[in-house]
């Protein structure tokens, strides 16, 4: 009996699967696979015209990092995005072409790229999202030894952190320019989506939560109202917090959904961060700066001298103003020199090797005791 209700159900799994595969389904699934077979010749030619330019340019740049041209990867991405016809969203085109820039790029050697880690982190997916997957990271504990190792050329470029659109700038990043000659190669925007996970099932189990500091606050509402009792312990980082909820009972972490991949845990609340448009900006820094990409940004480090004088950032900002330059950010700092003297960190519209910002900072560093470009690059694709 037992061998005749195995051979009755097979038999109907087989009409059902047959039902499904009809004629007009066999025909999509032809022209999928036709595609498909166009897609990998057109990746594989794509792949050896990059492999030709890196050949050309063998003689002339000595490294990987000198075949990198984020200009150049820029103009490609905006290219794409206004010429997409759907259905694919914006944002899903961007991901995939940056992929196959990565790739065809990591055919020389793959870019090696320093972030603040460890494995897990909000900045590792930064990483991943600016320069796709083909890249060797380099994760490591501090800011300060992100920018020592680009600054020594063991590393290529490096990410990190400098502000977030609720907790605002991270000033270990903003000082260390005044502490190395890094220059600022790009920007990444990452939406950040803060999930509560762990082992347990449901929040009635949970007696802790461990998360980063400003994760924390990202999401304190949120724990007020559905989790009061539980304990908070902030820690280094939300990696981790994700490893201690891998390894202790009853405690759970908020951190990324990379870091839930990597230490096995499951999302228990998915999305708990108080602001909807939760968003950290990043920065890609490097030894160079870059040509123009037709949508650029410039970083500023300027000092007035006597800071304490009136009118003094006045006549700093006025010549941006007089040229029509859009200012969209501006950060001080004490510059380290003196007691109560302060250094400016600006960003601005604009490349500053194109007018009319060129002019503008001709003008500026006239009143300037301090005054140097940190860089010019693209603004964030996405």
């Amino acid at each position: 009996m037992a061998s005749k209700k195995k051979t009755s159900g097979k038999k109907v799994s087989n009409q059902t699967a047959d039902k499904i595969v009809t004629p007009e389904l066999s025909k999509i699934r032809a022209q999928i696979d036709s595609i498909d077979d166009q897609l990998l010749k057109l990746l594989s030619e794509r792949a050896k015209v990059a492999q030709s330019v890196g050949l050309s340019k063998k003689s002339e740049a000595p490294s990987t990092a000198d075949f990198y041209r984020p200009d150049r990867e820029a103009q490609v991405l905006r290219r794409v995005l206004d010429n997409n016809p759907g259905p694919l969203r914006d944002e899903e085109v961007a991901r995939l072409f940056r992929e196959v820039m990565s790739a065809c790029l990591a055919q020389q050697e793959p870019l090696k790229i320093a972030f603040l880690g460890p494995e897990g982190t909000f900045t590792q997916q930064a990483v991943y999202k600016h320069f796709g997957h083909s890249v060797r990271g380099m994760s490591l504990p501090t800011i300060p030894e992100v920018f020592y190792e680009v600054q020594a050329g063991h590393a290529d470029f490096g990410v990190v952190p400098i502000e977030n659109s609720t907790g605002g700038v991270v000033e270990f990043s903003i000082d260390m320019f005044l502490n190395t000659p890094l220059h600022i190669c790009g920007e990444i925007e990452l939406r950040i989506h803060q999930n509560l996970m762990g082992r347990m099932r449901g929040l009635e189990h949970i007696k802790r939560i461990c998360t980063h500091p400003q994760s924390l606050a990202q999401c304190r509402m949120w724990l007020q109202q559905h989790l009061p009792e539980a304990e908070l312990i902030p820690v280094n980082s939300n990696a981790e917090a994700a490893r201690r909820a891998r390894d202790e009972e009853g405690t759970a972490a908020i951190a990324g959904e990379m870091a839930a991949e990597i230490y096995g845990l499951q999302i228990i609340v998915p999305e708990i961060e108080d602001s909807p448009d939760n968003t950290t900006r990043f920065l890609v820094i490097g030894r160079k700066l870059f040509a123009p990409s037709g949508g650029d940004k410039t970083t500023l480090m300027v000092s007035a001298g006597d800071t304490q004088s009136p009118g003094a950032l006045h006549r700093l900002l006025e010549p941006l103003a007089r040229n029509a330059i859009s200012m969209t950010r501006i950060e001080s700092r004490p510059s380290r020199r003196k007691k109560w003297d302060y250094v400016f960190f600006i960003d601005v519209e604009g490349h500053a090797e194109a007018e009319p910002l060129k002019s503008a900072l001709e003008q500026l560093k006239k009143h300037t005791s301090l005054f140097k470009v940190l860089g010019s690059y693209p603004t964030a694709v996405l």
